[in-house]
C-alpha cells in the first residue's frame, strides 16, 4: 500500500513539473434584470419578459511567466461596442500590466441577450427609461468582466493544456441565391466550416478545469422575448453538467453567413446545443495534442474603407418612410456636420500562438466563413481556429465574393449598424494584410 502511495506522489510530482503553464478559470452571471430590450432582431417591439437561462462571462487566464499571459474572455452577448471594449481593455491593461495583445475578448452573438447600446441602435425606438436601463447594464457588464478576470488570475495554478478537433453539422450557409438576388435562407451548396476545436485545461492530476470550444454559426435559433444564450448557451450547460467542476467556454467562429438549421423553437435550440456538446464530449474521450509554451501574441488594426457615397443620398432617405434608413441617415448627416470621418472603419485583428501546437486568430465583427476557410488554406501547417465576434462587433465583414454577390451581409445590414456601407472592393485584401501581419509576428508561416 505504501509503495502505491509513493508511486502516486511521484507521478503527481512529475506531472506538475511538465505542466508548463499556470492557468486560472472563473465565471460570473451577467444576466440582466428584466425587462430589458434584446438585440439582434429589428422586428422586436418590446423588452424581454423573462429569463430562459442565465448569461455568463467566463475567463481563462493562461500564464507562461508572470508577465507572459493570455487572458481569454467569452461573453454571452450580441457583441461588445467599441467604447465598451476599449473601456474593459484599458482597465485590465492598467490593472494587470499586460499588453493589448494579451487580452482576447469574444462574444457568442446570441440574439437573445441585451442590447449593447449604442451598437445596433438603429434597430430600436427606445425611450429614456429604456436607454438608462441599457447604460446601467453596460456599466455593470464592464465591471463584471474586469471582476471575472481578477477572479481567474487569483485562481492561477499549474495546469496542462491540450487540443483536439471534432465536427458538428447543424450550421448551414444562409446566403440563398434567387432570381431577385441573394436572400437569407438555406444554401446547401454554400461554404461552411464544421470544425469544433477543443482546448482542454486540466490539473497535473488530470482533473478537468476548463473546456474552451468553438463553432462557426450564428446564435439565431431563437427570436423569442426570453433572455438566453441560444444553442451556445445550452451547449455550455450540457457540458458543465457532464463534466462536474469544469467551466465550458464557447468561442464564436466565422459564422456571419451561417445559421443553425432548423430553427425557431426552444426545443431546436436545445437540440443544437446538445449536438455541439456531444461533439465536444466525443473529442474529450479521444486523443489530444499537448499544448506547450512559449505563448506569442500580437494585435493590430487596419483601416477599411467604405465605397464612395453622396451625402445627398442620406438626405433623400430622411424624406422616406423607412424608419431604419431614416435613423441611419440622421446619424450619418449629424456626424458629417461635425466633421467626423465616417468613410473608414478601424478594424482590429489579433493572434495567439502556443508554440507550434495551437493558434487562435481573433477577427472582430461579424466575419463570413470565407475568412476561416481561406486562412486555413493559407496557413496549412497551423493547428488553427479562426474566431469572429472578437474585440468588438461593429458590422459585417464580407469577403470579396460575398461583397460582389450583395444581399444582407454586405449591404442591408449596414443600415442597422449605422454605417454608410457597403465596403470598398479591397476589403478582403486589407483584412488579409492584417491577418498576415499578426500571423507573421507570432511565427506562423504561410504557403505563399
Amino acid at each position: 500500500m505504501r509503495k502505491i502511495y509513493l508511486i502516486s506522489l511521484l507521478l503527481a510530482f512529475f506531472s506538475q513539473i511538465n505542466a508548463g503553464f499556470n492557468a486560472g478559470v472563473a465565471r460570473k452571471v451577467i444576466t440582466p434584470d428584466t425587462p430589458v430590450w434584446l438585440s439582434g432582431y429589428a422586428s422586436r417591439n418590446k423588452p424581454s419578459t423573462e429569463i430562459l437561462h442565465d448569461l455568463w462571462a467566463k475567463a481563462l487566464v493562461i500564464e507562461e511567466k508572470e508577465n507572459i499571459r493570455i487572458i481569454i474572455v467569452t461573453i454571452d452577448i450580441i457583441g461588445l461596442s467599441h467604447e465598451l471594449s476599449e473601456n474593459i481593455a484599458n482597465r485590465v491593461i492598467n490593472k494587470h500590466g499586460i499588453k493589448r495583445s494579451q487580452l482576447l475578448l469574444n462574444t457568442s452573438h446570441t440574439h437573445s441577450g441585451p442590447v449593447i447600446w449604442p451598437s445596433l441602435s438603429m434597430m430600436f425606438e427606445l425611450n429614456t427609461e429604456d436607454l438608462q436601463a441599457l447604460i446601467r447594464y453596460n456599466r455593470k457588464l464592464a465591471d463584471d468582466i474586469v471582476d471575472v478576470i481578477d477572479m481567474a488570475i487569483l485562481d492561477l495554478r499549474p495546469m496542462n493544456l491540450s487540443v483536439a478537433h471534432g465536427t458538428a453539422d447543424f450550421a448551414v450557409n444562409r446566403r440563398q441565391p434567387t432570381e431577385k438576388g441573394v436572400v437569407i435562407g438555406v444554401n446547401n451548396e454554400g461554404p461552411v466550416d464544421h470544425d469544433v476545436p477543443v482546448l482542454k485545461v486540466e490539473t497535473p492530476e488530470g482533473d478537468l478545469q476548463a473546456i474552451l470550444f468553438g463553432y462557426a454559426c450564428h446564435n439565431t435559433t431563437l427570436d423569442i422575448y426570453q433572455v438566453n444564450g441560444d444553442y451556445a448557451g445550452f451547449a455550455q450547460i450540457v457540458l458543465e453538467k457532464a463534466n462536474q467542476g469544469a467551466t465550458a467556454m464557447f468561442l464564436a467562429g466565422c459564422g456571419a453567413d451561417q445559421n443553425p438549421y432548423p430553427r425557431r423553437s426552444v426545443e431546436l435550440a436545445m437540440q443544437h446545443g446538445k449536438a455541439l456538446a456531444d461533439a465536444v464530449q466525443k473529442v474529450l474521450s479521444g486523443e489530444f495534442i499537448p499544448v506547450r509554451p512559449p505563448v506569442r501574441t500580437y494585435f493590430t488594426t487596419v483601416d477599411l474603407e467604405f465605397s464612395p457615397y453622396d451625402p445627398d443620398q442620406f438626405k433623400e432617405e430622411m424624406l422616406g418612410d423607412n424608419r431604419y434608413r431614416l435613423y441611419r441617415a440622421r446619424f450619418i448627416l449629424e456626424a458629417l456636420d461635425k466633421g467626423y470621418d465616417v468613410g473608414t472603419l478601424s478594424y482590429p485583428v489579433q493572434a495567439v500562438r502556443f508554440n507550434n501546437d495551437f493558434t487562435l486568430l481573433a477577427l472582430s465583427s461579424e466575419v463570413v466563413v470565407d475568412y476561416s476557410l481561406k486562412t486555413k488554406n493559407r496557413y496549412p501547417d497551423e493547428n488553427l481556429f479562426v474566431a469572429g465576434y472578437s474585440t468588438e462587433v461593429q458590422c459585417y465583414i464580407p469577403s470579396a465574393r460575398v461583397l460582389k454577390e450583395g444581399g444582407y451581409e454586405p449591404e442591408t445590414s449596414m443600415i442597422y449598424y449605422g454605417l454608410p456601407g457597403p465596403f470598398a472592393g479591397d476589403v478582403e485584401e486589407k483584412v488579409f494584410s492584417a491577418i498576415d501581419k499578426v500571423m507573421k509576428k507570432i511565427g506562423a508561416k504561410s504557403k505563399h
